[in-house]
């Protein structure tokens, strides 16, 4: 269970790391116009793929989801999806920190603590049962 836990953790480290650096690779996207949704789709698309500063984080966020599907073979889903998702949330709101993003303050840090204590829990008891 100690490794469907590892991997738990970094299929949120990937997801919730990049999602940042996705926000940011996406700047500028509202200024592809076109005259048609079919080619503004196809604009928005080639934009975002041909720009490494998406494509990257994107690469590994996919990576994430490799090792997610990967992990949910062997991992109880009422470990494997509060654990990931929870995680995934403060991944996000860590690297958008350090990125210079605000977080929201104390309440915020509370609520990770809380989200921490949760995690804790579930990886406890899914350990103790195994």
């Amino acid at each position: 269970a100690a490794a469907e836990v590892l991997c738990l953790c970094a299929v949120a480290a990937l997801w919730g790391g990049t999602n940042p650096f996705l926000k940011k690779g996406t700047e500028g996207i509202e200024r592809v116009e076109k005259g048609n949704i079919a080619l503004q789709v196809i604009a928005e698309i080639k934009f975002l793929f041909l720009n490494i500063k998406y494509l990257v984080p994107f690469l590994f966020n996919q990576s994430g989801s490799l090792v997610y599907y990967l992990t949910l073979a062997r991992t109880d889903l009422s470990l494997a999806v509060p654990v990931t998702n929870s995680l995934t949330f403060l991944f996000t709101l860590l690297t958008g920190r350090l990125l210079g993003e605000e977080i929201g303050g104390k309440n915020a840090v509370l609520g990770m603590c809380l989200t921490m204590l949760g995690v804790t829990l579930c990886v406890v008891s899914s350990v103790g049962e195994s």
